[in-house]
């Protein structure tokens, strides 16, 4: 019987951490509030700097500046940035979320609003209006947000505010 047991947990396991080499990576969409969001960013602080990109499958900016987001993320990912990506989608749209993070290269965890969007607006930053894309970053010594803005932006702003993020204890850049 115990047996039984050990090969669900098995798969489980080799779902959640993915397989290398043949299979593609997973991407793990958690739905959550503001909240969890938030809480997730903070356990990153005094070791990597956060970016987390709000963005919607139906909102052409978003999808417009999501390859370049993507980049970054893995081109500053050995100097301790993490991104996460939050879909202000309907939770019914999940699975085209995820085909859309996974055609993008997207692994590991994203996140779906699972809450009024006032409230989780509101929670997230008092200075978002609601419009996306919108980015928030955070620093990597303090976890306080460096910068945060409404819109598509160039590559240049986001690079500037991971900059920023990850070396502020050295007094920014």
């Amino acid at each position: 019987m115990e047996r039984f047991y050990q090969f669900p947990l098995l798969l489980l396991l080799f779902g959640l951490i993915g397989f290398s080499g043949g299979c593609s990576p997973t991407v793990e969409i958690h739905q959550t509030d503001a909240d969890f969001i938030l809480k997730t960013v903070s356990t990153h602080t005094g070791s990597e700097g956060v970016l987390v990109n709000f963005w919607a499958t139906w909102c052409e900016p978003c999808i417009e500046e999501f390859p370049m987001i993507v980049e970054l993320s893995r081109e500053y990912a050995s100097q301790g940035l993490v991104v996460y990506f939050v879909s202000v989608d309907w939770l019914d749209e999940q699975a085209q979320v995820s085909t859309f993070l996974k055609e993008h290269g997207v692994t590991g965890l994203s996140f779906i609003k699972d809450q009024d969007s006032n409230e989780f607006i509101d929670a997230i930053s008092k200075q978002w209006t609601g419009a996306i894309p919108f980015t928030i970053v955070f620093g990597k010594s303090s976890g306080n947000v460096v910068d945060l803005w409404e819109g598509k932006e160039s590559k240049e702003r986001f690079e500037s505010a991971i900059k920023k993020a990850l070396y502020e204890s050295m007094g920014g850049s």
